[in-house]
C-alpha cells in the first residue's frame, strides 16, 4: 500500500511538472517558428547578383562619370554649389573616394537617386557596379 501511494505522489508530481513545462516548450516553438519566418536580408549583399563584371568593361571617362553628373552631381543634389550630404562629386578623386557609398546607395539599395528623380537604368547600375569592383579606375 504504501509503495501504491509513493508511485501515486510521484505521478502527481510528473503531472504537475509536465503541466508547466509542456505550455512552456509550445510557446516557445511557436516564437522560433515566428522568428525565424522573419527574414529581411538583401540578397544583393548577400550574395552578390546582377552581371558579370568580367564581360563589362566600365571607364570611369566615359561611363561612370556621365552617370553621376547626369543622376547625382546636378544642381539641388551632389554639386559643388549644394553639397547634399556634405558630399560633392566634382572629379575622379571624389567619386571614387565614395565608391563604397555610391555601391550600396545606388547598386544594392537602389535608393539613390532619390524617388522623384529619374532613376538609374539597370544598364547604368551594371556599369557603376562594375567599375567600382574593379576598383574605382581613373580610366
Amino acid at each position: 500500500m504504501e509503495g501504491e501511494q509513493l508511485s501515486t505522489i510521484a505521478l502527481i508530481t510528473f503531472m504537475k511538472s509536465i503541466s508547466i513545462i509542456f505550455p512552456v516548450c509550445i510557446s516557445l516553438i511557436i516564437l522560433s517558428a515566428f522568428f525565424e519566418g522573419c527574414y529581411y536580408d538583401n540578397e544583393e549583399l548577400l550574395y552578390g547578383g546582377g552581371a558579370a563584371c568580367d564581360t563589362i568593361q566600365a571607364k570611369f571617362s566615359t561611363d561612370v562619370q556621365q552617370i553621376i553628373n547626369s543622376k547625382c552631381a546636378y544642381s539641388g543634389c551632389h554639386d559643388a554649389a549644394t553639397g547634399a550630404g556634405s558630399t560633392v562629386f566634382s572629379d575622379h578623386a571624389s567619386i571614387s573616394g565614395k565608391s563604397g557609398r555610391i555601391k550600396d546607395r545606388a547598386v544594392v539599395q537602389k535608393t539613390m537617386p532619390p524617388s522623384g528623380t529619374t532613376a538609374l537604368s539597370d544598364a547604368e547600375v551594371i556599369k557603376l557596379k562594375c567599375w567600382i569592383e574593379s576598383g574605382s579606375p581613373n580610366n
